[in-house]
């Protein structure tokens, strides 16, 4: 097995990456290239990618049940938004209080 480039579509694991890898194959009776994406798990040490990455993975010994690819390097960063937490409206909201100004809420009004 060689190297292959994939893009991270999950991170949500300690340690561990899933990553999309898209091959064309030839259809084997009409004259057409079809597009195949494989998910492979790989082993991220730092926890350094994010969802988007363009990343290099290189095979391994098996190091789980389904994780047998070592991240080796981030080719692209990808920089994504991610909405804020609720925690963090809260705490938005709690320092509006403390200035003197209402948080801005919706209110439905009665019928």
């Amino acid at each position: 097995m060689k190297p292959v480039v994939g893009k991270v579509v999950s991170n949500k694991m300690q340690k561990s990456v899933v990553v999309a890898v898209e091959r064309l194959t030839q259809h084997p009776l009409y004259p057409k290239f079809l597009k195949k994406t494989t998910k492979l798990m790989a082993h991220d040490e730092d926890n350094e990618c994010n969802i988007g990455d363009q990343v290099r993975i290189v095979p391994s010994r098996p190091l789980s049940r389904r994780k047998n690819w070592i991240v080796s390097e981030i080719l692209k960063k990808e920089h994504i938004f991610q909405a804020p937490s609720p925690d963090a409206q809260n705490s938005a909201a709690a320092a509006a209080a403390e200035s003197g100004k209402q948080p801005e809420v919706a209110r439905e009004e009665a019928k």
